[in-house]
């Protein structure tokens, strides 16, 4: 007589989400929507919290940019999908742009959905869970939402304002141990809109070479600096490191909504055989981004005239340099002068504004009273500070000051003090 197995059944439902989809979390978006605020109905909103360029309508994007997309769109030949890893044509378009980060081949070139896209798949390739990567504090929160998913320590090294946001080379150095397994260098900052030079480059390389730690080059606003500024890739400078590269053309071409990004792999003494084939593995899980964006992508990197870089980043530091002329005018605010990129840095003097017992307070208080829109440092795990964007019409940026100055003058310490004295 054969017996008969029965397989064990639900009875009841129980639909539970994966532990990777639950510790998942965007820090930035989590604090800003438990903000709750209700702008003053009065004003009408200013929003120097969003890091997208074309929000406000002044910087757009150059009829070569724009033309490419529709000659692309209008041939009828890249409605199909693309190799997984890009298409060649897009791919060496990029090595060629990328030249000046050193010897770059088509075959090192990995197109993605997006430089967070890029940042997600060297993360998953490079970063065993328990491992640790060592990044900017303060910086930007992506690196916190992908870590967390894949049980990966994420710990921060300081930035020194006073400094104009150089690394504390000491404390970096202080966080490395034998689970660490790269370090993450943002350049030019998101969020603090600072430059690196050659020299402090070469000091953290150094680092990286005596502790054998690959460097993923956050580098999204590559070439995002103001005149007179020299910026300088990662890459470029290092011969015994090997350099993961992140790039894209959300930020420099103003089109973020477009998500084409890319990975450049910069391998040393053949460092990244294994990790090449981890990331050609990761792009079969989506098999490639826009394939129409692809097909512009060569047009877009060499027809863009190099009068539109330049219109942007005079017009970023003629924004940066008014803001900053204004704030630093009103009692307790200490902002730092950005040297590219989109976004400066305000200190608040918390102790000259005791009604409020953090940042959190005062940014919250500037939206009802105001309704100016700054995110606050929690953000990006530096308290006391808040960011702005220079990203806005001159106009809006002047009035985005007048308000935060008399929102200030109304809650300083001082300034009551004057008023109670008479004075």
């Amino acid at each position: 007589m054969s017996i008969v197995h029965r397989r064990s059944v639900k009875t009841y439902w129980s639909i539970c989400p994966t532990k990777f989809a639950m510790k998942t979390c965007n820090p930035l978006r989590t604090i800003t929507e438990s903000l709750n605020l209700m702008p003053n109905p009065k004003k009408k909103l200013i929003p120097l919290s969003i890091g997208d360029p074309t929000v406000f309508g002044n910087l757009q994007a150059c009829s070569e940019i724009q033309d490419a997309v529709v000659e692309a769109a209008a041939s009828g030949l890249h409605n199909g999908y693309k190799p997984t890893l890009g298409w060649h044509e897009a791919r060496q378009a990029v090595a060629k742009y990328s030249a000046h980060q050193g010897n770059v081949k088509p075959e090192d070139v990995i197109l993605c959905n997006g430089c967070s896209s890029a940042v997600d798949m060297i993360i998953s390739v490079l970063v065993h869970p328990g491992q640790n990567i060592l990044c900017a504090r303060p910086g930007y929160s992506i690196y916190g939402t992908i870590s967390a998913g894949f049980d990966i320590e994420l710990r921060h090294y300081n930035l020194l304002a006073d400094e104009n946001w150089e690394i504390d080379l000491d404390h970096l150095e202080s966080l490395i141990d034998e689970k660490t397994a790269a370090v993450v260098i943002t350049n030019p900052s998101n969020p603090c809109g600072s430059v690196f030079s050659r020299q402090h480059l070469e000091k953290v390389i150094a680092i990286a070479e005596k502790h054998f730690l690959p460097i993923i080059a956050d580098e999204i606003y590559e070439n995002i600096v103001f005149p007179g500024v020299e910026y300088t890739s990662v890459a470029s400078l290092s011969e015994n490191v090997p350099v993961l590269s992140c790039g894209g053309l959300s930020k420099r071409f103003l089109v973020p909504g477009w998500r084409l990004g890319w990975i450049i792999v910069h391998d040393r003494h053949d460092q990244l055989t294994e990790i090449r084939k981890g990331l050609t593995n990761l792009t079969g899980r989506l098999l490639g981004s826009n394939s129409l964006i692809q097909a512009a992508l060569p047009a877009i990197l060499s027809r863009t005239p190099q009068s539109f870089y330049d219109d942007l980043n005079c017009s970023l530091q003629k924004t940066a340099h008014m803001a900053y002329d204004l704030l630093r005018q009103i009692r307790g605010l200490n902002p730092v002068m950005p040297q590219g990129a989109m976004y400066m840095m305000v200190g608040i003097e918390m102790e000259l504004f005791p009604c409020f017992h953090n940042e959190m307070e005062f940014v919250c208080a500037l939206v009802e009273e105001q309704s100016v829109f700054c995110l606050p440092g929690e953000c990006f795990k530096f308290p006391n500070f808040m960011r702005i964007v220079i990203t806005v019409p001159a106009e809006v940026m002047r009035e985005a000051c007048q308000r935060i100055h008399e929102f200030c003058h109304q809650h300083s310490l001082l300034d009551k003090r004057i008023i109670t004295n008479g004075i």
